[in-house]
């Protein structure tokens, strides 16, 4: 499909990376990691394309699609499963629609070759996941989405599926984003509750709250939308227009979105297979020498997915402002039946995980992006009032 024009060094991918601490690998090794071939790519990396804690992986120039998502399993390449489900192809270099409902293979522009301790995970990015596009990664001989094997060398590839809005999508358009770890080394719920009396990670209005401590942080619905009007949430509209990935701050929100006020009962019935943006009660904060990730099914919590964008970077919530933490954004769909939900209500669980080393620049503070001040808030490319 593409070959790397940065070249790997020869068998880096048997080589140890050098580091006896576990943790997530920051974004300076990251770079050193390119430096070195680790990671290489078709075209030099962009501005910005890694960031605190990940780094952004970049579409190719084709888009794939096929009658139906696959995993390879381990004695097939993505290549011959692409070949056996074609329906046709799509030339992303100018621009190509991705229909709603469709799924699309998409050969990447970075490849790997890792070393055999590091390992790696990938997420959507948080407008993919507020854009409800499911993206799962996949490689060669693969049994599991989304995972890199320790020592994994070869190409990447994205699944995508557009699930709410048909998509414009270009080569080097960014939907997920990869982690990087070498060996694992989450805090138990003993750690995390030092680690919260220490410095605390939950808030509520201006004061530090009691944390929720049970396999992770836990994280409550609001249905009041304490930090701003009446609005709570939103849920997505069915056939709206075209939502092209690189107009940002375009378009109007009530093409596409039927915002949803605060129940009077304070509760609110989310509908089998509709797709709520809602937000977390509580602002979490991510000290910089720490990740994060959210995880997407709590089936303890009811039959329903509330993240697609699992990472939160270190720094998300640091003081910036006078103002400690920030919300989490939930991306929501109930499945099979009806869902009610009350205000407060626990919903999600956030696990934290120890960093290498602290990243030269931390999010929100020195590294700009579109959500590191979020409260209730859409993706993008959409304009907010």
């Amino acid at each position: 499909m593409t070959t790397a024009t940065h070249a790997h060094s020869q068998n880096v991918h048997s080589q140890a990376s050098h580091s006896d601490k576990a943790g997530v690998i920051s974004m300076q090794r990251l770079q050193a990691f390119y430096k070195e071939g680790i990671i290489s790519s078709t075209k030099p990396l962009s501005e910005n394309q890694i960031q605190p804690a990940s780094m952004d992986l970049r579409l190719g120039t084709k888009a794939y699609r096929v009658r139906a998502g696959f995993l390879p399993g381990k004695k097939n390449t993505v290549a011959d499963r692409i070949q056996s489900l074609l329906m046709h192809e799509i030339d992303l270099t100018e621009s190509g629609v991705l229909e709603r409902g469709a799924v699309y293979i998409i050969p990447l522009q970075e490849h790997l070759a890792l070393p055999l301790d590091v390992s790696g995970v990938v997420s959507p990015k948080s407008s993919t996941g507020r854009l409800d596009i499911m993206t799962r990664l996949i490689t060669d001989h693969c049994t599991s989405f989304d995972q890199i094997e320790k020592g994994f060398s070869g190409q990447l590839y994205l699944e995508v599926t557009p699930l709410t809005f048909s998509i414009i999508a270009r080569e080097g358009d960014t939907l997920n984003q990869l982690r990087l770890r070498q060996g694992v080394d989450i805090l138990n719920d003993e750690q995390l509750t030092a680690l919260h009396t220490q410095t605390s990670l939950v808030y509520v209005g201006d004061k530090a709250e009691e944390a929720v401590i049970d396999k992770g942080l836990w994280l409550s619905v609001d249905l009041e939308g304490k930090d701003s009007d009446a609005i709570i949430g939103y849920r997505s509209r069915k056939s709206a227009p075209l939502v092209d990935l690189r107009k940002i701050n375009h378009y109007d929100i009530e093409e596409f979105w039927e915002p949803i006020r605060r129940p009077t009962s304070g509760q609110l019935i989310l509908d089998p297979e509709e797709f709520y943006i809602l937000a977390s009660r509580e602002r979490i904060v991510i000290p910089v020498e720490y990740s994060c990730e959210m995880m997407a099914y709590e089936t303890n919590a009811g039959e329903l997915r509330v993240h697609y964008a699992g990472f939160f970077d270190p720094g998300f919530g640091v003081d910036t402002n006078g103002k400690m933490g920030r919300r989490a954004v939930l991306e929501v769909r109930s499945h099979d039946v009806p869902f009610v939900l009350e205000d407060g209500q626990k919903i999600c669980r956030m696990v934290y995980e120890h960093m290498q080393d602290v990243p030269q620049v931390s999010y929100g503070i020195e590294m700009a992006s579109n959500y590191a001040n979020q409260g209730l808030k859409l993706a993008k490319q959409f304009r907010m009032k």
